[in-house]
């Protein structure tokens, strides 16, 4: 399984969690509350959870050739979402 993260500052963690979670409720096998949502798309997992400055955004891919299609479809969406911000979505390896 490869992994990524990516910890994006912002004030507005929680609703964006939900929303990327109800958008995707529609189509996908999907579970969340206000503080954490995992999100099963074609690409892989999506685990997020929002605390009060920051949305923490894990990635797992079981081919590692899908990875960068991932990031993209979740920074995406993401932007979106936040257009009234600008985010910094910076994606590693977790430690």
């Amino acid at each position: 399984m490869i992994q990524s993260r990516a910890v994006v500052g912002t004030a507005h963690a929680s609703r964006y969690l939900q929303q990327l979670a109800k958008h995707w409720s529609h189509r996908f096998e999907t579970e969340f509350d206000t503080e954490t949502a995992r999100i099963a798309l074609p690409l892989g997992e999506a685990r997020l959870a929002a605390d009060a400055e920051a949305l923490t955004i894990d990635l797992s891919v079981t081919d590692p050739a899908t990875l960068p299609d991932f990031h993209a479809v979740i920074v995406r969406h993401l932007e979106r979402f936040a257009f009234r911000e600008t985010l910094r979505i910076d994606w590693a390896s977790p430690a």
